[in-house]
């Protein structure tokens, strides 16, 4: 059984169905990817899974969310509240709406593993500079007193994930954690949170619109684009045979294969409101390969022999469907 198991996850915001029939998991030791554009649904997938729809008027019409074996769609509040940087960790992509400016960054730490794990003050600081120094935090005994102002944007994000890590969560769920990050920074966070899964063990869920970062960090992945899974695969895979014309586009737009080709191709048109989803396949109008069926009817998720799901009424699928 899955650590974390979504099935058929729809959500309601005001009347507006933003997120429709999601489904994927993930185990301990494992990243999992879930990639789109701005707009596609992968931080309303996280609220979801955090129990915090209710924050922005939300709320599961429909669905499953599993962790452990516990349906956490009836989980109450209460509970849920001692599950959250007990179990599951979530890391925002900018780090000062996750820091306080005027309390010392190690306080900030301590915090969680004082209300989590019960440690007293002076252990709670050896906890915190444990995790900074495993972070490569450098000089971490001093840099546990500096405020937020006082770091780098790279060094703001460790932090963020010193947080994470300080009740030794079972899944971390990173939300864009390298987006206002330069690429230098951002390969140093990728790889710090690869070594988590590898070294900890913990289910890693990592939500970024970079198919590049993708490529680097992830072992599968999830393709949603305008609320809608389009395709999940493994990475290898997906990089190897992608099917979906939206996983193409995207893979298409990582600059290291626009060099190979001598220009940078992007994918015509946005993604569209929520509140103005065309009929059919959402993604037909910015579509190379539309035909007339893609306009009409809704594609269904399918499941592949290998494993693979594909949502398109154009792709390859060459092997036998099952359900």
């Amino acid at each position: 059984m899955a650590l974390l198991d979504v099935q058929d996850l729809s959500i309601d915001i005001g009347g507006i169905k933003p997120l429709d029939s999601i489904g994927f998991a993930v185990d301990k030791g494992e990243t999992l990817g879930i990639v789109g554009e701005s707009g596609s649904g992968k931080s309303l997938t996280a609220l979801s899974i955090m129990g915090l729809l209710p924050l922005i008027g939300g709320r599961v019409e429909r669905g499953s969310i599993r962790f452990d074996g516990m349906e956490l769609t009836r989980l109450p509040e209460p509970d849920y509240r001692r599950l959250r940087g007990r179990r599951i960790a979530f890391i925002t992509q900018n780090p000062m709406t996750s820091l306080d400016p005027v309390i010392r960054v190690g306080e900030q730490i301590d915090q969680v593993a004082r209300l989590h794990l019960g440690l007293s003050g002076s252990a709670a600081r050896r906890h915190s500079i444990e995790i900074m120094e495993r972070l490569r935090i450098p000089e971490a005994a001093t840099t546990y007193h500096n405020y937020p102002h006082q770091l780098s944007g790279g060094m703001k994000q460790r932090i963020v994930i010193a947080m994470a890590l300080a009740a030794n969560p079972d899944l971390i769920i990173a939300d864009e954690p390298t987006t206002a990050l330069d690429v230098t920074i951002q390969a140093q966070i990728v790889q710090i949170l690869g070594e988590l899964v590898r070294e900890k063990g913990v289910a890693l869920i990592l939500i970024t619109h970079d198919m590049g970062v993708v490529a680097q960090a992830c072992d599968r992945v999830v393709v949603l684009y305008a609320g809608r899974v389009a395709e999940s695969n493994t990475v290898s895979a997906i990089f190897a045979s992608p099917r979906h014309p939206y996983t193409q586009a995207l893979i298409g737009c990582i600059p290291r294969n626009a060099m190979e080709r001598g220009s940078l191709v992007g994918i015509p048109g946005l993604v569209p409101s929520v509140a103005r989803y065309p009929a059919g396949c959402r993604f037909h109008p910015r579509c190379t390969r539309s035909e007339s069926l893609c306009e009409r009817e809704v594609p269904v998720l399918e499941r592949l022999a290998s494993g693979a799901e594909i949502a398109c009424h154009v792709a390859d699928k060459h092997e036998a469907a099952h359900a």
